[in-house]
């Protein structure tokens, strides 16, 4: 989710930097141009390739023009009406994204066997078929390894320039979803990192599991969870209480919980929906999380494009935007409204009803016999139920995340400080702390957490937590190392499942990436109506994007260069006063992060909606089933209180007015339409 489409966030900066004229069509990239030589506008052109050169035509075209070629910015000189780029290619080909001012075009380039270049228009509808072919069939088919690998083979036939001259590109596409997209999926090294931090999660929980001391924390949390209602609850206050990380949040709370919410037969897509719906919402509007980095980045890109724009910096932008970021809060309050009814409705009721009637918390899917599960992993006879034992491993993993983000947040923020030319007289936390420029500590803290590496942080975390594991286990001589390391690599055997389902998902990213999916969406959806009908827009844009493509960090890193310049410009153009035009902005950075966050939750290509079926134990299609009408709700309520809230003014009170209402609305909802568990 986190390290994706860096190409498309490059070219929409581009993009955004020229929406300062109200007339979008004539928009033009600027470039350094010969001054002697007319300007050629090429919205329309004829394009050939020929001995490894792109040839431009445009009827008597004299003079030059700029164009961007794959994001790359390029200087065309016409002569003749013609003009020509080198663009060498080989036979296996690549893909080229022109960009004339606002519109694309994807072209393949590649030489056929004979030498010639050969040149094929990709029509860019065709960039959203791969994410769409793996949905509906792991919808259909409730399977999504097969949905999940064929969407990737899909974008490969179509990135490969879909050659039907022979069956062997067909062989060819085939095995680049292996050669290709899986291998560069899996040497990203943010990648790798949540691989390693699963796989060594799932250890430690295996190990804790055997020497007793899950057991433990079952039954030291059986004081405050005494029924399904009150073990929900505390699944719910755990999941908002991590709230800096949402791959720690995820895999620690699921972890922790399950064995709790199974004893009073919650069924594990409930689990997975508590785990999910927390995990990403409070993260992202927390203050101080691992988010808050690309957030900042996100922003201060776009209001540096804006004229005459002195709104603040972005972190109290951020801070004041958090008045219209209604997926996140009603999300959070939904799930404390199911829980208190204990009503639900649709997939998620049958689901309950299972659990509750027949004890079976999960659905069986096949019947492989063997299969390794965490559900498996009893304490060993005579195993006694410490706590302690499973407590300290996890809470060293908490306190060792925090730890890393320090850390590494300190050491950035020192090298950011020393490249801006300020003076600082040591690496010292406390002399970086000094020199950071701001007041406000809250602030500083936010900065630091922001400038962190998540990823080496969750590594030490993960780390620490299987050594701490399999100290405990050998020092109270539960189980000899022999033993200890065999429930270790038991425990890295119940995630490779879901770890093969993510890495299949994170190479279908790839192939959106490289047909520009992303683009391709967000242009055929950015054209708005009026200023007040932008938060809406936005927000069915963002959802639409962040569900294509199973990341919400890439969603807002495409939109926010677009959405921001785009409003401001909409809303002095059309005469807005300024305050009223801020009010608009703010909600605009809301909704495009909430909206980003909808569209992650429904997605089954998402990282974050794999790892809570994997920290759930659930089956991850029945996740997304019985969690996607539950979003959509959320989602809609979300979507109208955005648009009002600007209509009537905007600000504190009518945001929380709306935000009220709708919780209301949603308890009447579920009392009408819910159905009551209680078996």
């Amino acid at each position: 989710m986190r390290n994706r489409l860096w190409l498309p966030y490059l070219l929409f900066c581009c993009l955004a930097a020229n929406l300062q004229a109200q007339d979008i069509d004539t928009a033009r990239m600027e470039f350094d141009l010969e001054p002697n030589l007319p300007p050629v506008q090429i919205d329309t052109y004829d394009l050939q390739y020929e001995n490894d050169e792109l040839i431009f035509s445009v009827a008597e075209a004299e003079g030059q023009a700029s164009v961007s070629l794959s994001g790359e910015p390029v200087e065309l000189i016409f002569s003749g009406g013609q003009a020509r780029v080198a663009a060498p290619s080989d036979r296996k080909g690549r893909l080229v994204l022109v960009q004339t001012g606002r519109h694309h075009h994807l072209y393949h380039l590649s030489v056929d066997k004979y030498g010639q270049n050969r040149l094929r228009s990709i029509p860019l509808w065709l960039s959203i078929v791969p994410p769409l072919i793996a949905i509906v069939l792991a919808l259909i088919f409730r399977e999504v390894i097969i949905s999940l690998f064929i969407g990737v083979w899909s974008g490969a036939f179509i990135a490969g320039g879909m050659r039907l001259e022979s069956i062997g590109y067909y062989l060819t596409s085939l095995w680049s979803v292996v050669e290709k997209y899986v291998v560069t999926a899996l040497t990203d090294s943010g990648h790798m990192s949540v691989i390693i931090f699963s796989l060594l999660i799932g250890g430690m929980v295996a190990v804790i599991s055997r020497n007793g001391g899950m057991a433990g924390i079952v039954k030291g949390l059986s004081r405050y969870a005494r029924s399904d209602r009150s073990s929900q609850f505390v699944t719910w206050f755990l999941g908002v209480a991590i709230f800096f990380d949402d791959y720690a949040n995820t895999l620690i709370v699921g972890n922790t919980m399950r064995p709790v919410t199974d004893k009073f037969k919650i069924s594990r897509e409930k689990l997975a929906y508590i785990v999910d719906s927390t995990a990403a919402p409070v993260a992202a509007v927390a203050f101080i999380t691992t988010w808050i980095g690309a957030e900042l980045g996100y922003i201060g890109d776009g209001i540096a494009e804006l004229d005459g724009f002195s709104g603040g910096t972005p972190y109290s932008i951020f801070l004041d935007s958090l008045k219209y970021s209604f997926y996140p809060v009603l999300t959070l309050s939904f799930i404390l409204l199911v829980i208190y009814l204990r009503r639900d409705f649709g997939p998620m009721y049958h689901a309950e009803k299972r659990a509750r009637t027949t004890g079976q918390v999960s659905r069986r899917v096949g019947s492989l016999e063997g299969e390794a599960t965490i559900e498996d992993l009893e304490p060993v006879k005579g195993a006694p139920l410490r706590w302690y034992n499973a407590f300290i491993p996890v809470a060293l993993v908490i306190l060792m995340t925090i730890f890393g983000l320090l850390v590494t947040g300190f050491e950035s923020t020192y090298h950011s400080l020393q490249d801006m030319g300020m003076q600082v007289s040591s690496m010292r936390w406390g002399d970086v702390w000094s020199a950071m420029p701001g007041s406000s500590g809250f602030v500083k803290l936010g900065t630091l957490i922001g400038n962190s590496d998540s990823y080496v942080a969750l590594l030490w975390a993960s780390t620490s937590g299987v050594i701490a594991a399999i100290l405990l286990t050998l020092g109270s001589r539960i189980m000899p190392l022999a033993d200890t390391m065999n429930t270790l690599v038991t425990g890295f055997k119940t995630m490779l499942p879901a770890l093969i389902i993510l890495t299949l998902a994170w190479s279908l990213a790839l192939t959106t990436d490289e047909l520009h999916t992303a683009e391709y969406l967000s242009n055929s959806l950015k054209n708005a109506l009026s200023p007040y009908w932008l938060p809406v827009i936005i927000f069915v844009m963002a959802a639409f994007i962040s569900f294509s493509t199973g990341s919400s960090w890439s969603t807002m890193a495409i939109l926010y260069p677009i959405a921001i310049p785009t409003t401001w410009v909409i809303c002095q153009e059309q005469g807005i006063d300024p305050d009223h035009s801020m009010e608009l902005l703010l909600n605009v950075i809301a909704v495009t992060l909430a909206a980003s966050v909808l569209g992650d939750h429904c997605s089954p290509i998402s990282d974050t909606t794999i790892l809570s079926s994997l920290a759930s134990d659930c089956n991850h299609i029945d996740h997304v089933r019985t969690q996607l009408p539950y979003a959509l709700l959320v989602g809609t309520f979300s979507a109208v209180c955005g648009g009002l809230a600007t209509m009537m003014g905007g600000g504190w009170l009518i945001s929380t007015v709306l935000a009220l209402v709708s919780i209301g609305l949603m308890a009447l909802f579920l009392l009408r339409f819910g159905k009551r568990i209680d078996f």
